[in-house]
């Protein structure tokens, strides 16, 4: 059954994401940011002395990290980001075509063959959803000092530092897409693209 669109939605204009999914990603950009900036605070001396309350910033840290999963569970809820996760969720034969296109840097958008999610966000949903699973985990061995013996703790701090320091990189790397592509930041936050973007970007996509 296909999904409702927004009435909102102007006639010249292709609905893409509904309000439940925009807020979603709203707030777990809201949220990731919140660990991210803390993160630099408490690991960059430069940082840190500009702010001097440790405790605290380690506090909304802890925090924000474990909020972190809550807007993707509450966006459960709605029909059609449940949908959205099962197209992310999904790999196939146009995909492989379109990453080994990137991987040789071909412009021609021809060559990109992508439904509503390319290659590229498929892969990026899945990374990111299990780095926000290891860092959940790692983090509480290392709030909770009581779960787990001194070695746990000690490796599970290795691998939230490290991951962390991945996590900034590669969300630098997604902002940086989003800002050379100003009609996809549009899409998440109207709700809508343009026909010529989607036939362009996305030309598998049938809403």
């Amino acid at each position: 059954m296909p999904l409702r669109a927004d009435p909102a939605v102007a006639a010249d204009r292709r609905h893409r994401f509904t309000r439940a999914e925009r807020w979603t990603h709203r707030a777990t950009a809201v949220l990731m940011g919140v660990c991210v900036v803390t993160a630099s605070f408490l690991y960059v001396p430069e940082f840190a002395e500009l702010v001097g309350r440790r405790e605290l910033v380690v506090r909304v840290h802890e925090w924000a990290g474990l909020a972190l999963p809550v807007p993707v569970l509450a966006g459960l809820a709605s029909r059609a980001f449940r949908a959205d996760l099962g197209r992310l969720n999904r790999f196939g034969a146009h995909d492989r075509i379109w990453l080994r296109a990137a991987l040789v840097r071909d412009r021609r958008r021809a060559s990109r063959p992508a439904d509503k999610f390319n290659a590229g966000q498929k892969i990026f949903a899945a990374w990111i959803a299990g780095a926000v699973l290891v860092m959940l985990g790692t983090g509480l061995l290392m709030w909770f000092t009581h779960l787990a013996p001194l070695v746990w703790r000690t490796g599970a701090t290795f691998v939230h530092d490290w991951l962390a320091l991945t996590v900034g990189v590669v969300l630098a790397g997604h902002i940086g897409m989003a800002l050379g592509d100003p009609e996809a930041r549009r899409g998440m936050r109207t709700g809508s693209v343009s026909p010529e973007w989607a036939e362009r970007e996305h030309p598998l996509w049938r809403p």
